[in-house]
């Protein structure tokens, strides 16, 4: 006998109780270390309800069963919640400090030839990655002199997967000057533009957690890592150890790019900051002594 699909439970649009939200927000943070609560209630309610919805659950309670035994539900469920917020050319001061003021410290230490390796994180959909590429071409004169590396990673699986794809829309490129634009990027397309390969090329891209430092074994160290707007929505705890991590991942007196609202100075004693004419950054304190020498 033929059936019909069922009707949707009406649980699924039911608000989450107290506990499930504890729940939810206890496991996006063991993954991600973005905190959320009962204040950001109508957001998580939106994003779990669509995600209950997409998996045909019965109810919140039978979704977060599939949460604790999926790991690929877990990631869609951090995708869901990841702000993606960005542009190219976004910060560009902090760009100008790249190629005016950090670079020309980095390869004091370093000669012709050698490697260069500059971290976005999180990258997002690429913007800024291909930025800091377009930058450097652009902007610093020695940029063919060494062997610059660029990797982007970010949690969200999602837009890792746009960033490598490299098409993108008005809002994403208005900040770019029109060369600049011509250059680098294919003539429009259904309002979209693609980066040239030449450029998909050079950034590498890989998914990588702040949080977990397991995560982030492969992609070994960097002189330079952007890290902007992220800790803002982590607790202290969260701060410290993404804070732990990436002093790991820098090599000794490397620099670290955060967002204007940030500081490192307050969350670990192991960065200190200086003041570029442009920007100002955090360096690594173990490699101090060796940077003055």
């Amino acid at each position: 006998m033929a059936t019909t699909p069922a009707e949707p439970s009406d649980d699924r649009a039911s608000p989450l109780s107290a506990a499930d939200l504890e729940e939810i927000c206890a496991i996006i943070y063991k993954r991600s270390g973005m905190v959320f609560g009962e204040t950001k209630r109508y957001y998580i309610e939106r994003r779990v309800a669509d995600l209950i919805a997409q998996r045909q659950s019965a109810s919140a309670r039978n979704y977060i069963g599939v949460l604790r035994g999926d790991p690929r539900e877990t990631e869609l469920l951090i995708n869901s919640f990841t702000v993606n917020e960005t542009y190219f050319y976004r910060e560009q001061h902090q760009l100008a400090c790249l190629s005016n003021s950090i670079l020309p410290e980095v390869i004091r230490s370093k000669g012709p030839g050698d490697r260069i390796r500059i971290w976005s994180m999180p990258c997002s959909s690429g913007e800024e990655p291909y930025s800091i590429a377009i930058w450097l071409l652009e902007n610093w004169p020695l940029v063919d002199a060494y062997n610059v590396e660029i990797t982007g990673s970010d949690i969200d699986t999602d837009v890792l997967k746009q960033a490598v794809e490299g098409y993108y829309g008005p809002r994403s490129l208005s900040k770019i000057p029109k060369d600049i634009l011509d250059r680098y990027f294919d003539p429009e397309k259904d309002q979209q533009r693609r980066l040239i390969s030449d450029l998909r090329e050079s950034v590498t891209f890989a998914k990588g957690n702040i949080i977990d430092r397991q995560s982030l074994a492969a992609i070994g160290r960097f002189d330079v890592i952007f890290c902007r707007n992220l800790l803002i929505y982590f607790d202290e705890a969260a701060r410290e150890i993404a804070a732990r991590n990436i002093h790991e991942l820098l090599y000794p007196g490397g620099f670290i790019c955060l967002g204007h609202t940030e500081s490192m100075s307050r969350i670990s004693e192991t960065f200190e900051p200086v003041r570029f004419p442009d920007a100002i950054v955090y360096r690594e304190r173990r490699g101090k002594n060796e940077w003055m020498n």
